[in-house]
């Protein structure tokens, strides 16, 4: 009788897969034993394989400059990364590796451009794509940069005000983006995004505000869904109209040549995960190159916009299964040793389903389990996979403890949750370790950040 927890995971999923393997009734992580990690650095364990940042990038930038010489399309590919899927060092030193561009949202994401550059990571050749909604400082730090020789930064109008602002402090020559408010998916809770400068404002607001004016030049179109790159009607729809837009400018602007089509590849959140990223980048390009073709206007450069599509793959955390409770006739609780509110916020904020996998007892019998966090919050719990509406993992018997790992988490949980700051319950935040790979391929571990102490949360708390 095949009832083994390996079992289960080989009858429903192609298995082993790329990231995933067993060996000896243990996972292996991009073939590093997990069991390995945790015995050095125990759990809770923060983990970010840095590899996966730059094999992310270049499998993009294969996929989008193969699209294009299969339709002869004329212009160029430029991948930015998002700033805010995560900010930390080593994400940003590792893409950067990969002669990349960067996407921006806020004012300090600029001060972290200038530290970069003291540093001697990057350039002022370098493309600094300015999002979001703009206070004063964001638009200064915006103004800064230009000012000072940074020529590729555009900053993108979110709204028409941010023109009239950008005039008062910028003194060079400067590219901006406009971007569209484009419609939301129809299941979606308003019918128009916030962000954004509506469709049947952009063609007067460039005419009245820009056209004529001898410091900016409109070099990019801006567009954005949130729901990401998905072949379904909504996208597709929403890309030919924004496409249209393009040409309608194009048209009485020469200097506009650029199309951001911003919102990223979706990632795997399931040994069942299944999209054909090599086919929505040719159609992307392809349907791009259609409608200008028929327009009769050049096709522009493509920027896109890849966070988690970048960094969220590259992420792990580990945990320990501390106890079982059995509260009813059909409820068996695993209690991990950390909270999901505090180190997997998306999990109870967007009910986001990442990869769980055991790392250990993988030759065990298996059952249905509810996860619980160690907060008093009814919110605290994980109870079902993006592929079923349950749980299944090795059973506890005996004296050795079983281990959990959620898999691709790179992107946005420590953003969310606070790094550094005061965690809910009080519960501090985990170790975290990056791995990398010498020029023998051998891997070895970098401990960034020790478990958070209960001195630092009582310092912030003024006590």
């Amino acid at each position: 009788m095949k009832n083994k927890y390996i079992d289960l995971i080989e009858q429903s999923f192609e298995f082993p897969q790329d990231e995933f393997k067993v060996g000896d009734g243990e996972l292996l992580f991009h073939n590093i034993p997990v069991m390995d990690l945790i015995e050095q650095y125990g759990t809770p364990l923060k983990i970010t394989y840095l590899p996966k940042i730059s094999s992310q990038i270049q499998r993009a930038k294969r996929m989008f400059n193969v699209a294009m010489a299969k339709v002869d399309y004329d212009g160029d590919y430029h991948y930015c990364y998002c700033t805010k899927s995560s900010h930390f060092s080593f994400v940003l030193e590792e893409a950067l590796k990969n002669d990349i561009h960067i996407e921006t949202s806020s004012a300090f994401d600029l001060n972290l451009i200038e530290s970069l550059q003291e540093q001697g990571i990057v350039n002022q050749d370098l493309y600094i794509i300015c999002n979001g909604f703009k206070k004063d400082v964001y638009i200064e730090n915006i103004a800064n940069l230009i000012n000072n020789g940074w020529k590729n930064t555009i900053p993108v109008l979110d709204n028409m005000k941010e023109f009239d602002e950008l005039e008062l402090c910028v003194k060079e020559p400067c590219k901006i983006g406009i971007r569209i408010a484009a419609e939301e998916e129809p299941k979606f809770e308003f019918y128009t995004s916030r962000l954004g400068i509506r469709y049947s404002d952009i063609i007067p607001f460039f005419e009245d505000k820009i056209k004529n004016n001898t410091k900016f030049s409109l070099k990019m179109l801006h567009f954005f869904i949130n729901t990401g790159i998905r072949d379904n009607a909504y996208y597709w729809n929403e890309l030919s109209k924004c496409v249209s837009v393009y040409c309608d400018l194009k048209a009485i602007c020469p200097e506009l040549d650029s199309l951001n089509i911003g919102g990223g590849f979706p990632i795997k959140n399931s040994l069942a995960f299944d999209y054909d990223y090599e086919y929505m980048a040719e159609e992307v390009i392809a349907q791009i190159k259609s409608i200008c073709t028929q327009r009769g206007i050049p096709e522009p450069h493509i920027f896109t916009e890849f966070g988690s599509f970048t960094v969220g793959e590259s992420g792990a955390t580990i945990y320990q299964v501390l106890d079982q409770k059995q509260q009813n006739d059909r409820e068996r609780w695993y209690m991990v040793d950390s909270s999901f509110m505090t180190t997997l916020p998306d999990t109870w904020g967007i009910k986001q389903r990442f990869v769980l996998l055991p790392i250990n007892k993988w030759n065990d019998e298996y059952q249905r389990v509810f996860l619980g966090g160690l907060t008093c919050d009814s919110q605290d719990y994980y109870n079902a996979e993006a592929h079923a509406n349950a749980i299944f993992l090795p059973t506890i018997n005996g004296d050795e403890p079983l281990y959990i790992g959620f898999f691709h988490t790179g992107a946005y949980q420590e953003s969310i949750a606070g790094f550094g700051g005061i965690q809910h319950c009080l519960q501090p935040a985990p170790k975290h370790i990056t791995i990398d790979r010498d020029e023998n391929g051998e891997y070895f571990t970098r401990l960034f950040s020790k478990e958070q102490t209960y001195k630092s949360m009582l310092k912030i708390l003024g006590y």
